[in-house]
């Protein structure tokens, strides 16, 4: 996980969206275990179980009792476009700021992005 300071149970969550967002896990799909999850990234169960429960609270998880964890049907959509909007919203005026300050290019950095 990144080594940023925010609580370990928000770095976790955030590589999990990642992973929906990637396609590592799609609709449907299998989680790992909490057990496995927290042997896997040297953690607390209780961390991991905390960051499924950030997710199950938003419904893009659902629990399957004595089966497991599995990501809820349109969880990558929702996802998509709740991170989009936080992009957007939060980082994004930072960012063309400082590409403004810097003068950057932008065909310049639209190529980057893209090499």
């Amino acid at each position: 996980m990144n080594g940023n300071d925010s609580p370990a149970y928000l770095r976790l969550r955030s590589e999990i969206v990642g992973a929906i967002l990637d396609g590592r896990f799609r609709d449907g799909d299998a989680l790992p275990s909490v057990r496995s999850l927290a042997a896997e990234h040297g953690l607390n169960p209780l961390t991991v179980a905390k960051a499924y429960q950030t997710f199950q609270e938003e419904g893009l998880i659902i629990v399957r009792r004595g089966i497991g964890m599995f990501v809820a049907e349109g969880a990558a959509q929702r996802l998509r476009d709740s991170e989009r909007h936080d992009f957007l919203e939060h980082r994004w005026p930072a960012i063309a700021e400082q590409i403004r300050r810097l003068r950057l290019d932008v065909e310049d950095l639209v190529e980057r992005a893209l090499a």
